[in-house]
């Protein structure tokens, strides 16, 4: 425990997170993670954007910067891109990440720049009443789909892997183990890491679609997340209502800052040679 309290800013707490909501759960996650590989804190960044999500950077007792709407991956690409010996984490959520910030999300997997990007997903715009967001089923109600939501909501992962992310994950609040040991992978990992964490919000999306408390909501988890593992011996009937966790992608390739560096110096020893 002592270890964990490290790395949190303690007068901060206790949190303003409503009472069942997962984010807490996800920012634990994220601590435990660091303390088991003994990130230094020092020499980490932490971003985040706006919502619900982007609060946690507050109670974390790191170096932090809390951004304009849908614009973490933008500061923290240029947070990497002038100090790229530092960690840079990015929390966000799937309105901030996936709605308005959706294009500096799939360029930062293009360039797979060295960033850790935790997104934690309700389904929902928690901080601002309940708006439906790019990850909202359809169907589901939300204050500005009072009638069901007529749009299909995409997977996160499999935009990211489709933009070039070069690690992703995915686990649950209920799966706290799995989504502390997909962080701590990814945190260790060079290149754009993704690890999409599934938050209830019992306040807005529990109670607007009448799922219940958020014990209800970790239940569901339960049973509808199916570990990648698992999945492949399953078939097409059996998976069918149900979402993948796990470890989902893993790649190395040709990280955005050490390939920029290189050309620069390539530059460099070009124009000596000419002043020679």
């Amino acid at each position: 425990m002592s270890e964990k309290l490290h790395y949190f800013r303690q007068h901060k707490l206790p949190h303003i997170w409503c009472a069942g909501c997962g984010h807490g759960t996800t920012t634990n996650a994220l601590v435990a993670a660091a303390a088991k590989i003994g990130l230094d804190k020092n020499k980490t960044v932490i971003v985040s954007g706006i919502g619900c999500s982007s609060r946690a950077p507050g109670y974390l007792d790191f170096d932090t910067l809390h951004t304009a709407h849908g614009r973490a991956l933008a500061f923290a690409t240029g947070v990497k891109h002038a100090r790229p010996e530092l960690k840079v984490i990015v929390i966000t959520g799937d309105g901030d990440c996936a709605a308005i910030g959706g294009n500096h999300f799939i360029h930062a997997a293009r360039r797979n720049i060295d960033i850790t990007t935790i997104v934690m997903n309700n389904s929902i715009y928690g901080m601002t009443s309940g708006q439906f967001s790019p990850m909202t089923d359809k169907g589901r109600l939300g204050t500005t789909a009072p009638y069901g939501n007529v749009e299909r909501s995409f997977d996160l992962t499999k935009l990211s892997i489709a933009a070039g992310a070069t690690f992703v994950g995915r686990a649950t609040a209920y799966h706290v183990q799995l989504l502390t040991q997909l962080i701590e992978k990814a945190l260790q990992h060079k290149g754009f890491s993704v690890i999409e964490a599934v938050t209830q919000c019992p306040t807005y999306y529990g109670r607007k679609n009448k799922i219940g408390s958020a014990v209800n909501m970790l239940n569901w988890y339960k049973e509808r997340a199916v570990n990648v593992k698992a999945a492949a011996a399953m078939s097409a009937d059996k998976l069918e209502g149900k979402f993948l966790i796990g470890e989902l992608y893993h790649e190395i390739a040709p990280e955005f800052t050490e390939e920029y560096r290189k050309q620069v110096e390539e530059i460099k020893r070009n124009l000596n040679k000419g002043g020679q």
